[in-house]
């Protein structure tokens, strides 16, 4: 287990960029659920005028897809910090990149897990994907 989970970060890209594009892809992952819950919800251009106020009102499907929207929010600044100060402090730029796209990976299943109401591993998805960021922060601080 332990060889494939080098293997993974090792083969990952040193290229800065490719974190990048894993935190875009985090910041735009609230916004795919919300949209999802909007879908499923049945939205109406009506709605706009107070979209809270609908997706407060949602039950079932679109209202866990916003319960998704809602907690990925919540969890992003951790994540971009954490991808931020691992760069700062010179962590290898393979590792912060295979951790932030696990990060955004494990918060996908995380959404999916929220949809489909699979608690048990919405939860385990959840503390993986905060591990990502802990050990973002541990790495930065053995750097320095």
């Amino acid at each position: 287990m332990m060889d494939a989970i080098m293997m993974f970060v090792v083969n990952f890209s040193p290229k800065i960029s490719v974190a990048i594009q894993a935190m875009l892809a985090a910041c735009l992952l609230p916004f795919v659920f919300a949209l999802l819950a909007k879908i499923t919800g049945g939205f109406r251009l009506v709605d706009n005028a107070n979209p809270r106020e609908f997706l407060a009102k949602t039950t079932g499907l679109a209202a866990r897809l916003n319960s998704a929207q809602t907690n990925s929010f919540e969890g992003l600044p951790m994540f971009l910090a954490a991808v931020l100060v691992a760069m700062y402090c010179f962590v290898p730029q393979n590792v912060i990149n295979a951790l932030a796209w696990l990060y955004v990976f494990l918060r996908m299943g995380y959404g999916m897990a929220y949809a489909f109401n699979l608690s048990l591993l919405r939860s385990v998805l959840w503390f993986l994907g905060m591990s990502c960021c802990l050990a973002l922060f541990y790495f930065a601080m053995v750097m320095i």
